[in-house]
């Protein structure tokens, strides 16, 4: 094995590379500095007429390769005419070093979370309007680094503003150390003593992260307690503070992950089962007490048990009932997302908790959907308070097709309203929401980002209707050259008719998919603009048709783009979604012994076309495999589509995609060798044989090639059927016809597809004498989302789709 993942590829940039990178790199930075809205929050006021409001920005630092993050205030002042007018404070303040920003309930009182970058204490700061008034630093003895991520994040203040409860890091272990005598027995003075990482980490961004804790601060006291009584099988997140009840004992609810055998990547993996579970809070400990009460009897309750996924508790806001989102669809199926689903629990008024409370059901998972209606609730997070002013209404965004809208769900009667306009393609997020007021904001692949203020007007009937209007914001700047590109571009959303429906194929798989298709408003001169097509990963996520500065950045350089949202990806119900699996690159429809071989080739042949027969020989057997590409064949209608149209020269196509969408762009030039003249592959999947022993998720590679059968059929130790099949549903198997000039950009980090997938497949392309480049990134993972990286990655793209598209 090469020590070095460069070897046998050429370092450095040729002098036609560098002229391409100084022509555009200028451009891409323009889009690169535009800022982004992490969150918002808006604080109560006493004055009807305004409010104040808080954003959390962050931009790329290209210089210090790192994200930089700043806070901009304003004040909403309502209109007659119900619009809102925003003043803004006249210059923003950089939060440098920061991990997390709560303000609490009432929003007189803001948390800051500064955690370490090496074995510093963690540091807690309590401000007010006007000053710092405590200060916390919390040592790895107590607990390692607060986590921060969309998963195991919980940072909750309790009613009365008291007490903090948060998830952060165990203890770290000590790790044994050695003199010239053996072993030495450490002590707690011992300051060359190390500790063990990763004793507990979930894969992928996980890496070296210890087993997850609940802990409650005292921002009276400082004193930091432990949560007691949570088994240690469970890994633990999404912590906040159930309602309290004068006299009565304090309870958690949090999101419990249990472990039978070993931890496999959890980001992005929805199908990790999980439930909530409710425990006692820490006591506090008594005036003149210097025992704390202990915690010993207390242990956690799971409120869950009829179902094998729950995660994102969110209390009304009277406390009398619990709401939850669920992904039991993916946990049943395997695969890694698939349709979520929307319960209640009512909570009780004495505290009394059972094991597995009645959970009501308020949004099913919807299986297939007619045009126009509710195609099913496909949502990754939801605001710490998302409720209207009735208190049994939240709003929460979820992909509809090819965008995403917002949608009102009353948790009472289940009730689903979709209230952003339904005659846009345009795709919102949501931001804050107050009483009846909501900020979100809303984009398209051609519109740069813009801050939206909706409420709803009650009309004669009781009926009520949600009302729209721009708020003006100094956030989403972009140079003139850039608005000016932009303005020459146009997209639509296509939908794409599926031509290789078999039988006993279910309704949802069998409706069209769509397409985004970004493109010059001219025509010039007769001339199709070069095309790229962008595959997303997954495969079961979507592209939707928001602004993206990189698309962006190779749309302003005179290429279309088509963006497929092939069959499996979310947002166009559970049954299109569960098609895939098992179908992707090619299917295995039989194994047979070699004297039947002469009847079987009788047999199949008078099948379509689309079908193809392969002969392999595998230990004196005949292996017959049949190629049923569901996601090839998506992608490569959806090219005839646009080709049919007039939009695109069959002569100008090159593909783009990562990871899912790297396994497709492999297979795509090895399917279709004449169909591409480049491609541009990050961190792709091009050999399921030899990735299922490297990578994070194993089980994805059985759900992917064996379909549902293949939850069961997981194993850590494939068998040479297993290897056998993934092999020929991976790219490599086709390697041997690609004549299409490749790109590769790898993160030497990548748990989730390590980087010898690429370089497998990289070298393999080279050794035929095809046209390859690689490009590796030492201290990028999966994503290849630092800044330098990232711009790196793009600039490298648009002169490698220059050099053979144009």
């Amino acid at each position: 094995m090469d020590d070095n993942p460069h070897n046998n590829f050429s370092l450095g940039i040729d002098e036609e590379t560098e002229q391409q990178y100084e022509l555009h790199s200028n451009l891409l930075q323009q889009f690169t500095a535009i800022s982004s809205i992490d969150k918002a929050w808006i604080f109560k006021s006493d004055a009807d007429s305004s409010q104040g409001m808080m954003f959390s920005v962050s931009q790329p630092n290209l210089l210090a390769n790192k994200k930089r993050k700043f806070i901009l205030s304003s004040t909403v002042t309502k209109q007659s005419d119900g619009s809102v007018m925003l003043h803004w404070a006249p210059f923003p303040v950089e939060m440098s070093g920061v991990s997390a920003m709560v303000p609490s309930p009432s929003g007189s009182k803001l948390l800051i979370v500064r955690n370490p970058e090496s074995d510093a204490p963690s540091r807690f700061e309590i401000w007010s309007n006007s000053y710092l008034e405590r200060e916390f630093h919390i040592p790895q003895s107590k607990h390692g680094s607060v986590y921060i991520d969309e998963w195991f994040e919980g940072i909750s203040w309790n009613s009365d503003e008291t007490r903090i409860a948060y998830v952060a890091e165990e203890p770290s272990p000590t790790k044994p150390t050695f003199n010239d005598h053996g072993y030495k027995k450490s002590s707690s003075i011992d300051k060359d003593c190390g500790s063990w990482k990763g004793q507990g980490d979930w894969g992928g961004t996980y890496a070296g992260k210890r087993q997850s804790a609940i802990f409650v601060l005292n921002i009276t006291s400082g004193e930091v307690q432990a949560v007691k009584g949570i088994h240690k099988s469970l890994s633990v997140g999404q912590v906040v503070w159930a309602p309290s009840n004068e006299g009565l004992a304090e309870y958690l609810v949090f999101v419990g992950w249990s472990v039978e055998t070993r931890k496999i990547g959890l980001k992005g993996c929805y199908n990790r089962p999980c439930a909530l579970y409710a425990i006692k809070a820490p006591c506090e400990p008594k005036t003149n007490e210097r025992e704390i009460h202990s915690t010993e009897d207390a242990h956690a309750l799971n409120l869950t048990q009829t179902t094998n996924s729950a995660f994102f508790p969110r209390f009304s806001p009277d406390g009398k009932f619990l709401v939850f989102l669920s992904s039991r669809s993916s946990v049943d199926s395997g695969a890694h997302f698939a349709t979520n689903s929307l319960h209640r629990i009512d909570w009780p008024k004495d505290m009394k908790l059972y094991q597995s409370s009645k959970v009501h059901d308020v949004i099913p998972v919807a299986l297939c959907a007619e045009d126009g209606d509710f195609p099913g609730f496909y949502h990754s997070s939801i605001l710490s308070d998302p409720w209207l002013s009735d208190g049994h209404t939240l709003i929460i965004p979820s992909v509809w097709h090819s965008s995403q809208v917002l949608l009102s769900v009353n948790v009472l009667s289940g009730q689903i309203l979709r209230i952003t306009p339904a005659d846009s393609n345009f795709s919102w997020s949501l931001l804050t929401l107050h009483g009846n007021n909501i900020f979100a904001v809303s984009s398209s692949p051609v519109d740069v980002p813009q801050v939206k203020y909706g409420t709803f007007v009650e009309k004669e009937t009781g009926n009520y209707q949600w009302s729209w209007s721009d708020a003006s914001n100094p956030i989403y700047k972009c140079s003139d050259k850039v608005r000016s590109l932009l303005s020459s571009l146009t997209f639509s959303v296509m939908k794409i008719s599926v031509k290789d429906a078999f039988e006993n194929q279910t309704k949802g798989s069998c409706k069209p998919y769509e397409a985004i298709f970004v493109s010059s408003k001219t025509k010039k001169s007769n001339k199709c603009d070069p095309l790229i097509v962008v595959l997303h990963g997954g495969p079961h996520s979507v592209s939707i048709s928001s602004f993206s500065k990189s698309q962006a950045f190779l749309s302003s350089l005179g290429y279309s783009l088509l963006i497929v949202n092939y069959r499996g990806s979310m947002g166009f119900g559970e049954e299109a979604l569960q098609s895939l699996p098992g179908k992707v690159g090619s299917q295995v429809l039989g194994c047979f012994s070699f004297r039947f071989l002469n009847l079987l080739m009788q047999l199949f042949s008078k099948v379509s076309k689309k079908i193809k027969l392969w002969p392999y020989t595998f230990r004196g057997w005949i292996l017959i495999l049949v190629f049923r590409r569901q996601d090839v064949n998506d992608v490569l209608t959806a090219i005839d589509h646009v080709i049919d149209l007039g939009l695109a020269s069959p002569s100008k196509i090159a593909v783009l995609g990562g990871s899912h969408g790297g396994f497709l762009t492999t297979h795509l030039i090895g399917q279709a060798p004449e169909k591409f003249v480049a491609a541009a592959a990050k961190n792709p999947v091009c050999n399921l044989e030899l990735m299922v022993g490297t990578t994070d998720v194993p089980d994805w590679c059985f759900v992917q090639s064996y379909g549902i059968k293949g939850r069961d059929r997981f194993t850590e130790a494939p068998s040479a059927k297993d290897l056998a099949l993934f092999y020929s549903k991976s790219p490599i198997a086709h390697i041997s016809k690609v004549k299409t000039p490749t790109i590769f950009l790898l993160g030497a980090q990548d748990l989730r597809v390590p980087i010898w997938n690429g370089l497998q497949y990289a070298r393999g392309l080279k050794e035929k004498g095809t046209p390859v480049k690689v490009i590796v990134f030492p201290n990028d993972a999966h994503g290849i989302e630092s800044p330098q990286s990232d711009f790196e990655s793009f600039l490298s793209i648009a002169a490698w789709f220059n050099k053979y598209c144009k």
